[in-house]
């Protein structure tokens, strides 16, 4: 799949092609994730259960870490 960078005000901006919008089911307001590999981009939906869990698990792990490290010896 190919697609331009476009200007958009004084940013650039990428059109996602509409078969690739429908692969991965993204609508409006969806939220991505870009990560570097190398001289690539990778983008990635977001998956809001999956951010919850994850915020609850760096706060327990913040929270209770001295316990952690003790159950782990």
């Amino acid at each position: 799949m190919e697609t331009k960078i476009r200007k958009v005000g004084n940013s650039l901006g990428v059109i996602l092609p509409k078969q690739l919008i429908d692969e991965l089911h993204l609508k409006t307001g969806d939220r991505l994730t870009i990560e570097r590999k190398g001289s690539n981009l990778e983008l990635h939906p977001i998956d809001p259960e999956f951010e919850e869990w994850a915020k609850a698990y760096r706060q327990a792990n913040t929270d209770y870490k001295d316990v952690l490290k003790a159950l782990a010896e």
